[in-house]
């Protein structure tokens, strides 16, 4: 279940491509989005975005947690606490946070960047241990990921059937990388009416967890905010879905088609 829970954290924190000429994001934007498992509100999580500054560099902070709620935290507890420091210029993290909580799985890392060395070093809290890990200009945390792609990369240069790679590091694992495979657009119905979005499809590993490679399709509004909307995962025993919840905060309308 905890990878589970991890893989959803991503994406929840994965918004995509919007035009490098149109910043996507501001400090004060928040989400929040509802997690469900079957007929159950499982879970919620919420991203808040401010400024900040490490070492006289001005910075973003962003914090994202996440939480069981009502009946489901009764089977299974989740509380995560997600904090990523990435520079308002170039997007690289200077800082990374995790404290973890899933059904008594725990881990509460820090993270530190130095690019002069190209090296991150992650202090394990909990087991009272610190490792260094050679790291490259282009590495990402979990959270600075989400808001460097934002900025970065334009969609309109994306191809049907185009696969995008990224090196990250947000785990005591070392650097994960991460593939998303582009599969056009599409009008989802949400709570807040009709949005078109892009459509895409992490590549993960089947077994244990997903049914298949790829059972996993996020959905990301198509418009200069590039938030996600919509998360599906088919696992090997029923499915989970996250929808967006709510918002405060964009740089930018979001594009609603029709109530």
């Amino acid at each position: 279940m905890k990878k589970i829970v991890t893989i959803f954290a991503l994406l929840l924190m994965m918004p995509l491509m919007a035009q490098n000429n149109h910043p996507a994001f501001k400090a004060g934007e928040w989400l929040k989005f509802r997690i469900h498992y079957g007929f159950l509100n499982a879970s919620y999580a919420t991203l808040q975005l401010s400024s900040d500054s490490i070492d006289s560099i001005p910075v973003y902070h962003v914090v994202g947690i996440g939480k069981t709620t009502g009946f489901a935290s009764i089977f299974f507890k989740i509380d995560n606490r997600f904090e990523s420091y990435f520079d308002k210029n170039d997007g690289k993290p200077y800082r990374f946070i995790r404290n973890t909580y899933e059904g008594g799985y725990t881990k509460d890392i820090e993270i530190d960047f130095d690019y002069n060395k190209k090296m991150a070093l992650l202090t394990d809290n909990k087991n009272s241990k610190k490792v260094d890990i050679p790291v490259h200009n282009e590495v990402q945390d979990l959270l600075s990921a989400a808001y460097q792609l934002r900025n970065k990369y334009n969609y309109q240069d994306l191809q049907k059937g185009e696969s995008l790679d990224m090196d990250m590091l947000f785990d005591d694992d070392g650097i994960f990388k991460f593939q998303l495979k582009f599969l056009g657009k599409e009008i989802i119905r949400t709570k807040f009416g009709k949005v078109e979005c892009l459509k895409f499809r992490p590549l993960v590993q089947s077994g244990r967890v997903f049914k298949e490679k790829e059972s996993l399709t996020l959905w990301v509004s198509n418009d200069m905010n590039r938030i996600p909307v919509r998360i599906k995962a088919d696992l090997a025993v029923g499915s989970l879905k996250a929808d967006l919840e709510a918002y405060n905060g964009l740089r930018n309308q979001f594009k609603i088609i029709m109530k």
